[in-house]
């Protein structure tokens, strides 16, 4: 029998945050210690999730919620989703243009889906969330990233972005707080990209996931300043609220000239296709958003030490510098040797895999043009694990880290 045919939008899927532990499972087997500095996934570390989150999640499965649930989202969900847009973020957005999916993920494949013929592109921060670019080509259209810049703590360059604006664009992509470069976008700098989105008169995709999860600054959610640019919202439970594996987001559609009407038609459409996103799990969002919020604050201040520990440390280290996050938890180096002593950066992420453990991201599976040469790490790890990983890439840095 010969092989079944698959297609090439299949054949070309890459996750590198995930495609790198292939080789780091190996490695494992040989029993040398992996230090897991890939995937932003908290419950991984020392956080958990709230004990009024999971008692609701409880509740809701011996009280019988097990069954179908609208594929919108259950009502008292996409009100709580509204209230606490206004409450945290300054965004009036009703309940009716809310939309609960399973995780941002599946917002991301439906607006790709929704917005992308063949040909199409989308603008979006280089470097980015790689989901942005493989659901993008995966509706046959083209990522084009626009540049952000290191050196100003990867602000986007608004020069560069309306050189990359063309007939075909479809929308524009701000990822703030940022995964993976833990930025977080100066409101000038929103407002700048929201007038040029005006001028062109195309959308803007507004991913705000780590939207709480702030240092020192604030953090100013695009639909607040938007005025009467349409605006495609994306957003979850995962990280503020700890619930990366329950798999809970939303999205939601703010425009003042109904813009979004016939857009938002079609998202309800692909999600009654997908049924509806897990019942019990919006049972406990409810109680995620309307419960306790004081998690939040002691995970922050966390998230903030650990995060300026990563950042003086690298820094510290010959041979690589990184920026300093003011949000989420990466920390997204550079590694000056690429291209001489390694030839790659996915290259440096399996060396310093093989000789010490540690696992990175390569930078350019977030980007092959802006992304190249760093790595993203998680600043997630209590600070002794951090600063065993740290100490190892020291040591790796000072043998093999130069010309």
């Amino acid at each position: 029998m010969t092989n079944v045919k698959t297609t090439e939008r299949v054949q070309t899927i890459e996750y590198a945050i995930r495609d790198v532990v292939i080789p780091a499972r190996q490695i494992a087997k040989t029993g040398k210690k992996i230090y897991y500095l890939n995937i932003g996934d908290p419950n991984a570390f020392d956080f958990d999730t709230p004990q009024h989150i999971k008692q609701a999640l409880v509740k809701a499965v011996e009280g019988g919620s097990n069954g179908y649930s609208p594929s919108e989202g259950l009502p008292e969900l996409r009100e709580a989703i509204s209230s606490k847009e206004k409450r945290v973020n300054g965004v009036d957005v009703s309940a009716e243009d809310v939309i609960v999916t399973s995780g941002i993920s599946e917002g991301i494949q439906m607006t790709m889906a929704a917005l992308i013929d063949p040909g199409d592109e989308i603008l979006l921060p280089g470097p980015t969330y790689p989901p942005y670019i493989s659901y993008t080509k995966f509706f046959n259209g083209k990522p084009v990233t626009y540049k952000t810049v290191e050196e100003n703590g990867w602000q986007p360059d608004i020069d560069d972005l309306r050189s990359k604006i063309s007939d075909k664009t479809r929308g524009i992509v701000i990822i703030n707080p940022n995964n993976p470069c833990g930025a977080l976008y100066e409101e000038k700098v929103i407002k700048q990209i929201l007038d040029m989105a005006a001028e062109y008169d195309v959308p803007v995709l507004s991913d705000e996931i780590y939207d709480q999860l702030v240092f020192n600054k604030r953090s100013v959610s695009t639909a607040h300043i938007a005025n009467d640019v349409p605006i495609i919202g994306l957003n979850g439970f995962s990280k503020a609220y700890l619930m990366t594996g329950w798999r809970l987001g939303y999205m939601y559609f703010c425009c003042q000239k109904g813009q979004l009407q016939e857009f938002k038609q079609c998202i309800e459409k692909e999600a009654r296709i997908r049924l509806c996103a897990n019942t019990p799990v919006q049972k406990a969002g409810v109680a995620a958003l309307n419960g306790p919020q004081d998690h939040i604050k002691v995970t922050v201040e966390k998230l903030r030490q650990r995060s300026e520990y990563a950042w003086k440390r690298l820094n510290e280290i010959h041979g690589m510098s990184c920026a300093r996050p003011e949000a989420a938890f990466y920390v997204f180096p550079k590694i000056d040797a690429v291209g001489s002593k390694w030839k790659t950066d996915f290259e440096f992420v399996l060396d310093l895999l093989k000789e010490t453990g540690v696992l990175f991201v390569h930078g350019s599976g977030f980007d092959p043009e802006y992304g190249s040469g760093h790595v993203r790490g998680v600043i997630l790890p209590p600070l002794e694990t951090l600063e065993e990983a740290l100490d190892k890439v020291e040591a790796f840095m000072k043998v093999k880290g130069h010309d």
